[in-house]
């Protein structure tokens, strides 16, 4: 039988929408914001919940520009 400390500490790979946000450092409403508006993925379902796949937060992530660097993100094209 395994014991407390042998137990493996594992990282979900879907996230709610709270941790979702922390998970990429910003709240709550702005990540509301960006999955609105496709900066970020929208949800996948679990029976009645939402969750976001981190590795799809991970993508999201890497595709925003950085400080300097143009959008490619249609929705802010003038």
């Amino acid at each position: 039988m395994a014991r407390a400390g042998d137990i493996l500490s594992i990282e979900p790979r879907g996230l709610n929408r709270t941790r979702s946000a922390a998970y990429i450092g910003i709240g709550v409403s702005l990540f509301d914001q960006m999955v609105s508006d496709g900066r970020v993925s929208k949800p996948k379902h679990i029976n009645s919940r939402l969750v976001w796949d981190r590795r799809e937060l991970d993508e999201s992530f890497d595709a925003l520009p950085r400080d300097g660097e143009v959008s490619s993100n249609p929705w802010e094209e003038e």
